[in-house]
């Protein structure tokens, strides 16, 4: 169609040019009128710039399977398109980072990509190098900033993970050194013993007394402080009763690993009275050794628990695309943060054990419930450092729900549609990168095709993320490039 210089200029694009300037933009242009339908799909080559002179557009992303509806417009002069080919083919410039169709028949100015880059460095030379450093050093300033927030919260939780692992560690060194010490004397004992005029039958006897004390430490019950001390007297006074010396240091040992008085009955029928102390004694480094294996056992288990959940956090070792038990995750996130959250903020876990895994990225879920309990603990410590964190699981018609709930002071409504926002933080300076919950929302949107929001008020601040029950027909990763609702469309002006 014919390119007409005035109306071009009615255009507020155009509207400073020169007349040599609109008449190399029609020789060089063309004017087109699209029928409904496609004008152009995201991640074609960006071949031209398109500005609307009559019509109605609408420009969309693809989220996942779907196409997510950005805006609807009938102004003239908005424009879509290759509004980046200034840039080359750096950026992404070189594709359509968006959809464009037209719902009527609608006009418009089109100029080819080369040629709008060359009229932007021609005419505009000290603009094009602006918006270059602007998109360029937001870009770097924004990988910078990403890499500072995932350092700082590596260093959160290493130092969580390293209190964690320090306190069954210590345990350990310090059950195994004792255990040294009643080894040798157990060692020593037994050779007062083979001295002593012991008849067989009565080593016998003591031997077994000894194999079932062993059992009975493993299947001790623990007792309530009322029970422990009734029952320390009571053997105390079986003790001093029977002339055993240091009656006070046996008892309790003897009570810790579940053993009465019928026991020491059983002990001082199986030898005379002058060696009953030597082998109550004896028998007392055995259930000392047996408590201090079960110390060193339980604190390497610890151990090892601390350590597979710091790998299942990390999932260093797993494929980054798999299907995941969401439980699983938060489990191991909550254990490594268990540092961060204290001992004032109560966890409460809600889950529904029957929900399915899903297809994830778990190391990316990882790092969004990260960031999620994160903010509830600093909501709660804010509002006093008390709370209850509450982590629910549950199906929601096809999807599966995870919410995290906190009782902190809540997200004022003045703010609440920009906590999303890149770089928006209440935190104060140095303590946040306002990254966190932008992070978040890419990671379940953009990469999971699920959907995160916050629903607040004082005493009741609830995140709820939905992940789809099913993987998309492409296990290829998504693009990262939805848009969400309040934030600024690049794909057009008015």
């Amino acid at each position: 169609m014919t390119c007409d210089q005035a109306e071009l200029r009615t255009l507020f694009l155009f509207e400073k040019l020169s007349e040599d300037q609109l008449a190399r933009l029609c020789r060089e242009g063309r004017v087109e009128l699209f029928e409904p339908g496609p004008v152009y799909t995201e991640g074609e080559p960006a071949t031209c710039f398109f500005v609307l002179l009559h019509g109605t557009v609408v420009l969309s992303r693809r989220v996942g399977t779907d196409d997510v509806e950005i805006s609807r417009t009938s102004q003239r002069g908005v424009y879509a398109g290759a509004f980046q080919a200034y840039l080359g083919d750096r950026a992404r410039a070189a594709q359509y980072n968006g959809s464009m169709r037209v719902t009527e028949p609608s006009r418009f100015f089109v100029l080819p990509a080369e040629t709008f880059a060359a009229v932007m460095r021609d005419w505009f030379p000290m603009a094009v190098h602006l918006l270059e450093g602007l998109f360029f050093g937001s870009k770097n300033t924004q990988q910078v900033i990403n890499q500072r927030e995932r350092l700082l919260a590596l260093g959160s939780l290493s130092a969580g993970l390293t209190h964690e692992l320090n306190n069954p560690a210590a345990a350990a060194v310090r059950a195994t050194s004792a255990l040294r010490e009643r080894v040798a004397g157990m060692r020593h004992k037994l050779g007062v013993i083979a001295a002593g005029r012991y008849e067989p039958n009565t080593l016998r006897a003591l031997v077994d007394i000894q194999e079932r004390t062993a059992e009975q430490v493993a299947k001790a019950v623990p007792l309530s402080p009322l029970e422990a001390s009734d029952r320390e007297d009571a053997l105390g006074d079986w003790l001093d009763d029977h002339g055993i010396q240091s009656a006070w240091q046996l008892a309790p040992t003897f009570v810790q690993a579940g053993l009465d008085t019928d026991w020491l009955d059983r002990i001082a029928a199986a030898v005379d009275e002058g060696t009953l102390e030597g082998a109550l004694r004896w028998l007392n480094y055995t259930v000392e050794t047996e408590l201090l294996m079960n110390e060193i056992e339980d604190s390497t288990t610890r151990v090892s628990t601390l350590v597979n959940a710091a790998r299942q956090y990390s999932q260093l070792d797993r494929a980054p695309y798999q299907v995941a038990d969401v439980h699983e995750l938060l489990d191991s996130t909550l254990m490594m943060l268990s540092g961060k959250i204290g001992n004032r903020i109560t966890v409460v876990k809600d889950y529904d054990r029957t929900l399915p895994s899903v297809p994830a990225y778990p190391g990316e879920l990882n790092q969004v419930w990260t960031n999620l309990i994160d903010n509830a603990v600093s909501a709660m410590e804010d509002g006093g450092g008390e709370g209850t964190l509450t982590v629910r699981t549950a199906l929601d018609r096809d999807r599966l729900l995870v919410e995290f709930r906190d009782t902190g002071p809540g997200v004022p409504q003045e703010i609440r549609n920009r906590i999303f926002d890149p770089f928006f933080t209440t935190k104060p300076v140095g303590q946040g990168t306002g990254l966190g919950l932008d992070i978040s929302w890419r990671i379940v949107v953009n990469k999971h095709h699920g959907s995160l929001e916050v629903h607040s008020e004082p005493g009741d601040t609830r995140f709820q993320v939905w992940l789809p029950l099913t993987a998309a027909e492409s296990d290829l990763p998504p693009q990262d490039s939805a848009a969400r609702p309040g934030s600024e469309t690049p794909v057009e002006a008015s």
